[in-house]
């Protein structure tokens, strides 16, 4: 019984770590993401008087 619980622990100790580095990799795509729009916005800005016809 004391095996199991080891393995136990093991395995909840490796989920753990899973967790964190997917809520790390969500946060720093966030900030990426969010980077680049601010970046794309300015550099890809055309007027839209050009279109008007």
């Amino acid at each position: 019984m004391c095996t199991y619980k080891k393995v136990i622990k093991v395995i909840l100790i490796v989920l753990a770590v899973a967790a964190a580095v997917i809520g790390a990799y969500c946060v720093i795509k966030k900030f990426i993401d969010k980077k680049n729009a601010d970046a794309d916005s300015e550099e890809n800005y055309v007027s839209c008087s050009c279109v008007d016809a």
